[in-house]
């Protein structure tokens, strides 16, 4: 594994790492970043998915998550959105190929080579922060923005027991609905639908639901809400009497500008989660 940078930040160290990674067969990097306390041991961890055409580095500068991670003491995971490289399949449209892995993992040519999110931010990069970094395994929650969301929601509920809290910035919330879904689900898993279920929160809620809090925070005036569909996973939270708030805020859009005035209130939410014993 390689050190990018390594940068002070509010008395902790906000890093940048890159490794070869077997699961998407490419090179991936990764913002990890480290509260003062994890210089004494393992530190509860928050996992932060990005959205369409991100980086690792969008939220890492953007949302201002390490202030109120560094009061909590708990680290900070920012994985990059895809795979990439030149030898990386790509599309010219914004929300498919590189920067749009959408957290699965791919089965069509010519995907199914590299794109393999699922399993890399499931098993591969958890199992690389925990051996390199001082990380709890048994304190974890998730969250993300849009894309991200989607695959903090779907991560949370098909891996019962692994993470303690969800919460999420307007997520892709009925992606086998929307364009944002229906498009890349067909290109990355083919034509039958009934494999897409699987990676759809809306549909994950009224099945089988999340062992733990959920907080999900949507913009009223959110340019793309008709391609997020958030009604529908409000309905299906409602309908399984989930533990869980969402909250649509008044005159918020989609930006990061939304993401960083809720940020604090998540890394309390997840606070409260990780800490409890």
């Amino acid at each position: 594994m390689q050190t990018v940078s390594e940068n002070k930040c509010f008395g902790g160290i906000q890093g940048v790492y890159r490794h070869a990674s077997e699961t998407c067969a490419c090179d991936m990097t990764f913002g990890l970043f480290l509260p003062q306390e994890a210089a004494y041991g393992p530190v509860p961890v928050l996992w932060y998915l990005s959205g369409l055409t991100c980086t690792h580095e969008n939220a890492m500068v953007k949302a201002g998550a390490q202030a109120w991670a560094a009061e909590a003491g708990i680290a900070l995971v920012f994985p990059d959105t895809s795979p990439r490289g030149d030898g990386v399949a790509n599309d010219e449209a914004y929300d498919l190929g590189q920067g749009a892995g959408f957290y699965v993992n791919a089965t069509e040519q010519p995907w199914a080579d590299h794109y393999r999110m699922w399993d890399y931010i499931a098993e591969e990069l958890p199992a690389i922060v925990t051996a390199n970094f001082a990380v709890a395994e048994d304190r974890q929650a998730i969250s993300g923005h849009s894309m991200g969301g989607h695959g903090a929601l779907t991560l949370a509920m098909r891996l019962p027991g692994r993470f303690r809290s969800v919460s999420a910035f307007a997520p892709i919330a009925n992606p086998t609905r929307s364009d944002w879904g229906r498009k890349q689900f067909a290109a990355y898993l083919g034509a039958d639908e009934s494999r897409w279920a699987q990676h759809d929160a809306t549909l994950l809620m009224q099945r089988r639901g999340f062992d733990g809090p959920v907080l999900i925070d949507q913009g009223s005036k959110d340019q793309f809400l008709d391609l997020l569909r958030p009604e529908a996973l409000a309905h299906a939270l409602m309908e399984r009497r989930q533990n869980g708030q969402f909250r649509m805020q008044p005159g918020y859009d989609h930006s990061y500008f939304f993401v960083s005035t809720f940020m604090r209130d998540h890394i309390a939410f997840h606070t409260e989660a990780l800490f409890q014993d």
